[in-house]
């Protein structure tokens, strides 16, 4: 018999859906077979699966431990492949919520069964410092709540706990986290400007297309930049901006950018490959050179509220700085 009480992050679901979690490799057809018959019960009684789980419950397994386990997807976290990839850093850390700075080249979510990616380097930093267990995984698994292209570096929040991953995916679904990111584009840039458009990508060779109007599959974005220095470099100018994303679309700085004459410098999909060319060889870049900078919150309580009216910076990344540096 195993027994399971449920905790925090387990709370708040119907039990079936905890048990599809719990045996990630079972039919639902099992579940209910085993709660007609009382091989599964919830706080000692029969039930039927509809029930809302809250913190405390108690689920009895009457089943063998071969049986949970050739029904369970295992799934082991640990560090020996993170550490040969470049890791995060913790900006701010507090019972729900994480908030990373992501280096380039790693993926925030993998995109293949062998990946590592920063859900997987933050799922191991919460197993080494004792703050969930390979047993809480089968049933939670801590995750990001804002997603980067793999080569861009920068700020992402993330959840510890089901509240904070359920708060902090509405802050950001209501659009009242004010996200900020620092890059360099090609041209001159000397006003503050709001840019509209729409965006339409081609998720076949995930790249973006911007148009002035409205396409059947496109989407409206909205982009906010201040020019914070322009400078010459190898006979070209370029512009040090800070971004604002008004709406959250995938590509959306690089593609809208690009698509007003002014790529990011080191952007292979959108930019310019004689300039990508030059920076390369004179600095080293070998990724667009865009970082998530800043995020602002807005006032907050529940489990959100130590970061009630917050800012939080990331550093910009060395070859960021060696390049505003060399200017």
């Amino acid at each position: 018999m195993k027994v399971i009480i449920i905790k925090q992050n387990e709370a708040d679901q119907r039990l079936d859906k905890f048990l599809s979690k719990y045996m990630d490799k079972a039919p639902k057809s099992f579940f209910y077979k085993m709660l007609r018959k009382k091989n599964i019960t919830l706080n000692k009684r029969k039930a039927e699966g509809s029930e809302r789980l809250k913190a405390g419950d108690e689920i009895r397994l009457f089943l063998s431990k071969e049986t949970i386990e050739s029904f369970t997807t295992l799934r082991i976290y640990t560090n020996e492949k993170q550490n040969s990839r470049p890791g995060f850093s913790i900006i701010h850390e507090d019972s729900h919520i994480l908030i990373l700075n992501k280096p380039a080249g790693l993926l925030s979510q993998k995109a293949k069964p062998e990946d590592i990616s920063l859900v997987e380097q933050m799922t191991g930093y919460l197993l080494e410092s004792g703050q969930i267990s390979q047993e809480e995984l089968r049933s939670f698994r801590p995750g990001i709540c804002s997603r980067l292209d793999r080569n861009t570096s920068g700020l992402v929040a993330a959840g510890k706990t089901l509240p904070g991953l359920q708060a902090m995916n509405e802050l950001i679904r209501e659009h009242r986290l004010c996200k900020f990111y620092r890059c360099i584009a090609a041209g001159s840039l000397k006003q503050q400007k709001r840019i509209e458009g729409w965006l339409k990508k081609n998720e076949k060779t995930n790249q973006a297309a911007l148009f002035e109007k409205e396409e059947k599959g496109s989407l409206y974005i909205c982009t906010e930049y201040l020019p914070l220095k322009t400078f010459q470099e190898g006979g070209r100018a370029y512009t040090y901006l800070e971004v604002q994303l008004i709406t959250g679309r995938s590509h959306q700085i690089r593609a809208h950018l690009a698509g007003i004459g002014h790529p990011l410098i080191g952007d292979a999909k959108y930019g310019n490959p004689e300039v990508n060319r030059y920076f390369r060889a004179h600095f080293g870049l070998e990724h667009q050179l865009l970082h998530a900078f800043r995020l602002e919150f807005p006032a907050l309580t529940g489990p959100l509220e130590q970061l009630s009216n917050q800012q939080y910076e990331a550093p910009l990344p060395s070859v960021f700085e060696k390049i505003l540096e060399g200017t």
